[in-house]
């Protein structure tokens, strides 16, 4: 099943992944709403499509006070994104997300998917986050880090220690390891082919 961002976001967050709070909105009145309900002064307004590279065809910004949030939602909804993973004819966009902004220390990349020949899930994760990924793994390869999982045993706690210091997370070596168990869990419960956090980022809160 394909997921918009915002369907995979509640999913994340039954299995204990810590998410933005957010809210989807599927006209202008709903996005004021939802900003209102949310609080603060700036938000997040991204597009949903299934397409990545959202950010660089500005499918994603952020916005300061009710003006600027009015206008990016008129502009994206009922419009068509282009990305380079859209084709030239770009995807509708019924809805947007507006969540509340974090203010981003690191971006960091995590997937999962399965290993065909192992039949096995195979966890990633990489340092360059917030980019394409399929970029990375062409050009550096080196960057991604992987552990295979026992269907057995599951991901083993030794395994999320080992990506916690291979990305530099000494401080949050606990926090990685329950989002990887939560990651595992989503993506066997679901039956799932393949699931990313692009980005996964560090906060100022930590």
């Amino acid at each position: 099943m394909n997921l918009h961002e915002y369907q995979a976001k509640q999913l994340f967050r039954e299995f204990g992944i810590p998410v933005p709070d957010g809210m989807v909105a599927g006209s202008v009145d709903a996005a004021l709403v939802a900003a209102r309900e949310l609080g603060g002064a700036s938000w997040m307004v991204k597009a949903q499509v299934h397409a990545g590279g959202r950010g660089k065809a500005g499918g994603i910004q952020r916005v300061h006070g009710e003006a600027e949030l009015r206008q990016a939602v008129e502009t994206l909804l009922h419009g068509r994104l282009v990305t380079p993973q859209s084709g030239p004819a770009g995807q509708p966009v019924d809805q947007v997300l507006i969540e509340t902004p974090m203010t981003i220390v690191r971006e960091l990349y995590l997937g999962a998917l399965v290993n065909r020949e192992s039949e096995r899930i195979v966890v990633m994760a990489s340092e360059a986050g917030g980019v394409d990924i399929e970029e990375v793994a062409r050009d550096h390869p080196e960057q991604i880090r992987t552990v295979e999982i026992n269907p057995v045993t599951g991901l083993m706690p030794y395994q999320g220690r080992q990506l916690a210091f291979a990305l530099g997370l000494d401080q949050q070596v606990r926090e990685l390891g329950r989002i990887l168990q939560g990651l595992c869990e989503l993506f066997v419960r679901n039956d799932l082919s393949l699931v990313e956090f692009n980005p996964l980022v560090v906060s100022a809160a930590g």
